[in-house]
């Protein structure tokens, strides 16, 4: 969330910017930024940017943003370090690749149909 744009034309309010890190990984950046909200209550935002040019060589960044609230923390990170836990094993040949499949976890079933 760079602001909060009011209706009705009102003035932009920029959400205040409490803690800010960038990670510099090859050709993508990603920025955690910590802002707080009106009730001083705070959220994380995580911005991965990539550099990217057009046609006639003008320079564009390409920004993907995740808000994450503090009620979503802990199951975000836990779902990120088994993500990552189960890479790194997959690559490092834990986990044969024909039994990649049976290792599937959902923790959550969602029939699309029905929505």
């Amino acid at each position: 969330m760079e602001g909060y744009e009011k209706k009705d034309g009102m003035e932009t309010i920029d959400r205040e910017e409490i803690y800010s890190k960038a990670v510099r990984a090859g050709k993508r950046t990603y920025f955690f930024d910590v802002k707080a909200t009106r009730n001083n209550d705070y959220y994380l935002t995580i911005t991965e940017s990539k550099k990217k040019f057009d046609d006639n060589g003008t320079q564009n960044f390409e920004k993907h943003k995740i808000f994450l609230y503090k009620e979503d923390f802990e199951k975000f990170s836990e779902g990120l370090e088994d993500a990552v836990a189960y890479i790194k094993a997959v690559l490092g040949g834990e986990i044969p690749a024909q039994s990649q499949s049976e290792h599937k976890r959902n923790d959550f079933d969602v029939d699309f149909d029905q929505i």
